[in-house]
C-alpha cells in the first residue's frame, strides 16, 4: 500500500502522441527530473537553479557564462520547454533578462507550471506551438536582436527533423543580433553521422562554429551529446581555456580546423532531406 501511494504521488499528464510525462525525484544528483516515457528531458533543482545536472547543459552554461559581461541580462529564446532548466539558470545569473520559450505541448508545460513553478517576478514567457512555426511568430522587435538562441528540440528521445536544416538555421539566424550566439544540442552515436551533417549545416550559415563535448563522444566511440555554438561574429578564442576549466571533463572544445575536419564530407541537411537524430538504445537511461 505505501508503494501505491509513492507512486500515485508522482504528477504525471499523457501529451498529445500518447507519452506519459511525469515529474519524479532525481535519483543521483538531488532536486527532480522531467521524464518522457523513460527518456530524461530535464533536471531542475529549485533550490539552487545554476545546478547543472546534465553534462551538455552544463556545457550551454559555460557558453552562456561568456556572453556580454558577467551579470548582465540577456535577451534569449528557448526552442524546447522541457523543464525550463537553462531559462531558470539564465534568470538567476542574469536577473532581468528578457526570455521566451517556444513549447509544442501544452499538458507538458501545465505539469511543470504547477509542479516546477518558476521564481517570482522572472520575465519569461512560453509560447506553445511547433518550436520552427514559433520563430516565424516572434515579436518583431525581437528580430535581429536576440543575444541567446538555444535549440533543444526532442520528441521523445529525437530531435525532429524539419529542425536540424538548413532553412532552419537560416531562419534561426534572423532573430540574433550581430554577434548573438546559437546553442544547439546534438544528439549522436557511434561515427557521429549526423552530428557531422549538423556541424557542416550550421557552419552554412554561420561564419564561427564551434563544438563541445566529452572526449569520447567527440571522437564518436559512444552515443552522447555534442553542443554546437555558433555565431556570425568571432567566438573569442579567450572562451576557450575557461570553457574547457569549465568541464564536466573530461572536456574538449573544438575548434578551427578540427571542426572543418568533422563537417568534411558531410551533407548538408535540407528540407527536402532531412532526418530525425538517431535514437539511443534504452539502456541508455536505465537506472
Amino acid at each position: 500500500m505505501a508503494r501505491a501511494t509513492v507512486e500515485a504521488s508522482i504528477p504525471e499528464v499523457r501529451l498529445s502522441d500518447g507519452r506519459i510525462a511525469r515529474i519524479v525525484p532525481s535519483a543521483f544528483a538531488g532536486g527532480l527530473e522531467l521524464d518522457v516515457d523513460g527518456t530524461p528531458q530535464s533536471h531542475v533543482d529549485l533550490d539552487d537553479p545554476t545546478h547543472l545536472h546534465f553534462e551538455y547543459v552544463a556545457r550551454m552554461g559555460a557558453v552562456i557564462d561568456r556572453l556580454r559581461m558577467p551579470g548582465q541580462p540577456l535577451t534569449a529564446v528557448h526552442l524546447g520547454g522541457g523543464g525550463l532548466t537553462i531559462p531558470r539558470y539564465v534568470e538567476a545569473t542574469r536577473p532581468g533578462s528578457r526570455q521566451q520559450i517556444v513549447e509544442l505541448e501544452p499538458a507538458l508545460w501545465d505539469l511543470v507550471r504547477e509542479n516546477l513553478p518558476l521564481p517570482r517576478g522572472a520575465q519569461i514567457r512560453v509560447r506553445i506551438g511547433d518550436a520552427r512555426a514559433g520563430l516565424a511568430r516572434m515579436p518583431a522587435g525581437l528580430r535581429g536582436n536576440v543575444d541567446l538562441l538555444v535549440s533543444d528540440v526532442y520528441a521523445g528521445s529525437q530531435t525532429p527533423a524539419h529542425l536540424t536544416t538548413l532553412e532552419f538555421y537560416r531562419e534561426a539566424s534572423e532573430l540574433l543580433a550581430p554577434d548573438g550566439v546559437l546553442l544547439v544540442n546534438v544528439a549522436d552515436g557511434a561515427g557521429l553521422a549526423f552530428a557531422r551533417r549538423q556541424i557542416a549545416t550550421v557552419q552554412a550559415v554561420f561564419d564561427n562554429v564551434i563544438v563541445l563535448a566529452e572526449v569520447q563522444v567527440l571522437k564518436g566511440r559512444r552515443f552522447g551529446n555534442l553542443v554546437i555554438a555558433a555565431s556570425a561574429s568571432s567566438l573569442p578564442t579567450e572562451w576557450l581555456p575557461r570553457l574547457m576549466a569549465a568541464g564536466p571533463h573530461p572536456a574538449k572544445v573544438a575548434q578551427g580546423a578540427e571542426v572543418d575536419e568533422h563537417a568534411r564530407g558531410a551533407r548538408i541537411a535540407t528540407d527536402a532531406d532531412s532526418t530525425a537524430s538517431p535514437k539511443p538504445a534504452a539502456s541508455l537511461f536505465e537506472r
